[in-house]
């Protein structure tokens, strides 16, 4: 939980040492300078925050009532609402979370001492609120979508389509009178494209809605309706309401990246990009953690990479993912390289896996040690791309290409697998004398495990956004580890005493 910082400069507006902002000192009737119509006009603006993704309850705004009854308290009570509501538009309500380093505030970039000189003497201090609404990179497509987002939840939300009992797919060209006239109802909502004519028919202009749809949704747009369009369908409006809420305080105050080389990987989008210099060099599709492995956020620094890489098989993926395909055949498991160790008198012996019965392995306690040798059919692929952290993650090439083309990509165990992992290595070894293209395919080709280190080490920031604006467009992807439902119950916790008072 965040506290606000005490400010010198609240000695102008409060007239005596102003303490933090947690706890809102009193102020004279003299706060502000701006004429009563103004102070009107900037309490009905606060009224409005939840068109910046705050909850007006929490700044405790005084009653129009008051400013008749008691002058000189509903000044007082609009300066502190007013400064709370200011601070939070510019720094943002959650300073930091457990576990989110990919969080990180400047505030020092963004002092608050002019903006509140400007409002102690504004004779118009509503429009330092617009200002400060409308400061962070992206503001005004994500109200805009925000806006839209309320509307639809004040209009009942979005009509349900009832998903099938089992796992039945709504396929192209299906008669349902059920299904096909909710989804009809569903898309039109939001597809001014989309007729409601009645029909019953999963025809072509409703399988082009959906595609439409899915497309928007992150999701495969073959306008095949399985569960996950089902669920996608069905999301409540208000989650997409909080995603934009989340998406705007995140990017208030947010530390500006180096211009630097970089590699930046937004796992919710599940996407990399290589950027230097405001210039994207390199994008290209990922696989992420699966949500029970999801991939940590965190900096770090890429230092080398790995040719033809062995796989020491973690403990967890050896007993929950190996196990069962050893059980149902160890002489295949051989095939694709995977050896066995276990201990023997004490020492680390290599043990024929198919000599263990492996339906008496106990998954809870994996007595073995597993180990696959580069190849073409190696989890790692060829390339692995080396960035310590505690947390064992790395970016690494893959021998299951077809997983690139699917739209939700979370598969892995935590590391991120690459779509185009050479050309992430030309930049990576750009500079490191006498290699190139011909001479790292040699290097594969000789299937010996090599390493090299790369001539520069690149920072590496693994983030979660799941909103990202492209040029007016907003578009959303599914919220897969809870992280922006964390955010947002620190969003709505912070500071909540002050409406209280």
């Amino acid at each position: 939980m965040r506290t606000l910082p005490a400010f010198g400069l609240a000695l102008a507006l409060f007239g005596a040492a102003a303490p933090a902002l947690a706890e809102p000192p009193a102020a004279p009737a003299t706060l502000l300078a701006a004429p009563a119509e103004a102070r009107h006009r900037l309490a009905e603006r606060l009224r409005r925050l939840e068109e910046d993704g705050l909850e007006p309850r929490f700044y405790a705004i005084p009653e129009e009532s008051q400013a008749l009854a008691d002058p000189a308290g509903y000044q007082s009570a609009l300066a502190r609402a007013t400064i709370l509501a200011l601070t939070d538009l510019l720094h943002g309500r959650v300073a930091s979370l457990a576990n989110r380093p990919d969080l990180r505030r400047d505030t020092a970039a963004l002092p608050l001492g002019p903006w509140l000189a400007e409002l102690a003497a504004s004779p118009e201090p509503a429009t330092l609120i617009d200002r400060a609404a409308l400061l962070p990179p992206e503001a005004a497509a994500l109200k805009r979508a925000l806006a839209a987002a309320r509307a639809r939840v004040a209009a009942g939300g979005w009509p349900a389509v009832p998903a099938p009992a089992g796992n039945e797919t709504l396929e192209p060209g299906a008669i349902d009178p059920v299904r096909v006239p909710a989804l009809r109802a569903r898309l039109s909502a939001g597809d001014p494209q989309v007729a409601l004519n009645g029909s019953d028919t999963y025809d072509p202009e409703l399988v082009a809605a959906v595609q439409r749809f899915q497309a928007a949704e992150g999701l495969e747009p073959d306008g095949r309706i399985g569960r996950l369009t089902f669920l996608a369908l069905n999301r409540p409006a208000e989650a997409k309401v909080n995603q934009l809420r989340v998406a705007l305080d995140m990017r208030r105050a947010a530390a500006a990246e180096p211009r630097e080389r970089r590699i930046e990987v937004n796992v919710a989008h599940q996407r990399l990009a290589v950027v230097e210099a405001g210039r994207t060099l390199l994008a290209m599709n990922v696989i992420v953690g699966k949500p029970a492995r999801a991939t940590p956020m965190m900096r770090v620094r890429l230092t080398s990479v790995q040719f033809n890489p062995p796989w020491g098989v973690p403990v967890r993926n050896a007993r929950e993912d190996l196990l069962p395909r050893f059980r149902r055949d160890p002489r295949a498991m051989m095939e694709k390289g995977f050896r066995v160790f276990g201990m023997v008198e004490g020492e680390r012996v290599e043990i024929d896996p198919t000599t263990i019965d492996w339906r008496s392995v106990s998954p809870e306690r994996f007595p073995y040690i597993i180990r696959q040798d580069a190849g073409d059919a190696n989890a790692l692929g060829r390339i692995k791309f080396v960035m310590p952290n505690g947390e064992d993650i790395y970016m690494h090439d893959t021998p299951d290409r077809h997983l690139f083309r699917r739209p939700d990509r979370a598969f892995s165990s935590g590391c991120i697998r690459l779509e185009r992992p050479l050309e992430l290595l030309d930049i990576v070894l750009e500079g490191a004398a006498g290699w190139d293209r011909a001479r790292v395919q040699r290097v594969l080709d000789s299937r010996q495990t090599t390493a090299i280190a790369a001539p520069r080490s690149l920072p590496v920031r693994l983030f979660y956004s799941t909103a990202v604006v492209e040029g007016d467009e907003v578009k959303l992807r599914p919220d897969i580890y809870g992280l922006d439902e964390a955010y947002l119950r620190a969003m709505d916790a912070t500071r909540a005493r002050v409406a209280q008072r």
